[in-house]
């Protein structure tokens, strides 16, 4: 039945009562993740007002929330690393003492759920019965969340069965409070396999699998423990001849990783197929042969919406027309559902994100620009068919990029993996308008993990260099920019679709098949290798223009490094200084 206890691990009771103790909430609901269940609390939500049902017509399962207008993103300044020393986590993150940080959540969650439903979920990040996969319970006082999760994770059930009588299980804990920006913290104890979040109910400070687990507890357990988890889509690309190919890419935010993860080749590329294995993160680790091997430990999309159309990125339209939510987006008076670069015309009239009236020629946006869809991974029609194979996927190549509007070409591919952990390392992105910073100036993103690593980052650089004796047959890594500029400000490179030739590039060197010229930078495909035929608008000399290396340039990007290095200067490994000085004398 909803809401009974559905486990009799001590441990797990043991922690819940004292959870209960601490925040007295007026009654306890154990998760099981039936449909039963989703469908009881769906309705309760809508009851409450936490949720609006949307035309069922239209988005049969679809539901609308409106988040308070002060938590509506992450919220990197209130969010902690608590090691036993600073030096644990680094100059990257916010450092807290363990035992001060506890006492001020505790003190903070005193009857923090008085009059509320605690809820227990317990969830796995991964697929079920597959070594990699990880055991998590999160106690929150959000039915939002709740069904969330339910979305995002293999909630219910099926986690206690793999948990058992286990004690080895991350110990979460959520509590909305009065969401007071002032008393807003997500903190994070790796000594104890433990995240604490108080005063937000937005995505990534509430559903504490996503980053909270899968990113910066992950990290941790995957440096002691000898894997890697990464800010990662992972792919899978199909030949006509049907040779199946896997890579995994990390791209900073505003840089198309969802597009890319649901790539429709262009036409150019019958018979080809791209399938998606995971849009945002992925977990890796080498099998017994000696090849990294790779889950997606999410069960669902959390999407940013403006912006997706039929033509940026159709598949994800597609996984969000059913059972998906979608918070801080405009609302239709047809309970339909419009954010700004969505298709057709918008609306004559709505209400806006906040819930105020909105037309167009209105100031200010309909949709908020971090607004989101949460959608089930089967509901994507190019799910790659190993998405939930406990064994994961081999992966045969690594991806960098970032937004640059010059100096970085469209494609060039590492000498060694000692290398292309410096071209992970020293990756940046140029901020957009919307960022803080100004337009154009580049920040530095490592792996594009900078947000998320759990510890001192250059440790985590050493990681990745360490990983290399335990990978027999390691991926070759590659650095692509899709957005290189011309000297009108125009871009160089179509994207989309057409960013299938950069792939097929790339897998071909993957097995063998591509050449490839020495440059300073790594290995280049000349444009005999490289597919450009049937492009429009893009012939030999576009390809010589995106594939340029300026050595002024460059030598400015390398100075433009050192802000970093120095920073983490404590503890970056000499590897990546040595990479840095082969690439100075090669210019």
């Amino acid at each position: 039945m909803p809401g009974e206890r559905n486990t009799n691990n001590p441990e797990l009771i043991k922690w819940i009562d004292e959870v209960a103790e601490l925040c007295h909430p007026e009654k306890i609901f154990w998760c099981n993740g039936s449909v039963e269940e989703r469908d009881l609390l769906t309705a309760e939500a809508v009851g409450k007002g936490v949720l609006t049902e949307l035309d069922q017509s239209k988005l049969p399962g679809c539901y609308y929330h409106r988040s308070n207008p002060n938590d509506v993103a992450r919220v990197e300044q209130c969010t902690y690393i608590c090691t036993p020393t600073a030096a644990g986590a680094g100059p990257t993150n916010n450092w807290a003492d363990p035992a001060i940080m506890y006492a001020k959540l505790y003190s903070l969650l005193q009857r923090g759920m008085a009059g509320r439903t605690l809820y227990v979920i317990p969830y796995l990040m991964g697929p079920p019965g597959s070594t990699m996969t990880k055991v998590g319970i999160e106690l929150t006082d959000s039915i939002y969340v709740v069904l969330n999760m339910r979305i995002m994770t293999r909630m219910g059930q099926v986690a206690c069965d793999q948990l058992g009588d286990s004690s080895d299980f991350n110990r979460g804990l959520h509590a909305m409070l009065d969401v007071n920006p002032e008393r807003r913290y997500i903190c994070h104890f790796p000594q104890d396999n433990a995240i604490i979040s108080v005063g937000s109910a937005y995505g990534g400070n509430a559903l504490l699998g996503k980053k909270c687990l899968a990113l910066r507890i992950g990290s941790n357990l995957a440096q002691m423990e000898g894997w890697m988890a990464e800010h990662m889509l992972i792919l899978g690309v199909e030949s006509p001849s049907g040779e199946k190919t896997y890579v995994a890419a990390a791209f900073p935010s505003a840089c198309g990783k969802t597009n890319f993860a649901m790539m429709v080749p262009s036409s150019e590329y019958k018979g080809w197929k791209v399938s998606t294995v995971g849009d945002d993160i992925a977990w890796m680790k080498p099998d017994a042969e000696g090849r990294l091997r790779a889950v997606n430990p999410e069960a669902g999309y959390f999407g940013v919406v403006p912006g997706t159309n039929r033509q940026s990125n159709p598949n994800a339209i597609i996984s969000a027309s059913r059972d998906t939510l979608f918070t801080n987006v405009a609302l239709t008076p047809d309970r339909d559902v419009w954010w700004e670069g969505k298709d057709g015309p918008p609306p004559d009239e709505c209400l806006d994100w906040k819930g105020d009236p909105w037309k167009p020629g209105f100031p200010g946006k309909a949709a908020h620009p971090n607004s989101r869809f949460t959608a089930p991974m089967v509901n994507n029609p190019m799910l790659d068919p190993a998405a939930n194979d406990p064994a994961g996927v081999p992966i045969s190549a690594i991806i960098f990029g970032g937004r640059r509007a010059n100096t970085v070409p469209l494609i060039f591919e590492a000498y060694n993996w000692d290398h292309g952990v410096y071209l992970g390392a020293t990756m940046g992105s140029e901020t957009t308008a919307a960022a803080t910073g100004g337009i154009g100036q580049v920040r530095r993103d490592p792996m594009a993990m900078l947000p998320f690593c759990g510890y001192d980052m250059g440790d985590y650089f050493r990681h990745w260099l360490q990983m290399r004796k335990v990978i027999e047959y390691p991926p070759r890594i590659f650095h692509v920019n899709w957005f290189r500029k011309d000297e009108k400000g125009k871009f160089l490179w179509p994207g989309f679709g057409e960013n299938m030739r950069v792939l097929q590039w790339i897998v071909d060197r993957c097995h063998g098949r591509a050449d490839a010229q020495e440059t300073a930078l790594g290995w280049m495909p000349q444009l005999k290798d490289f597919n450009i035929r049937g492009m429009e608008n893009f012939g030999p000399e576009q390809f010589k223009k995106v594939q340029r290396i300026d050595s002024q340039e460059w030598q400015t990007e390398v100075v433009l490094q050192n802000e970093l290095f120095i920073k983490l200067n404590a503890t970056l490994p000499k590897e990546l200084m040595f990479e840095r000085e082969l690439l100075i004398s090669r210019l």
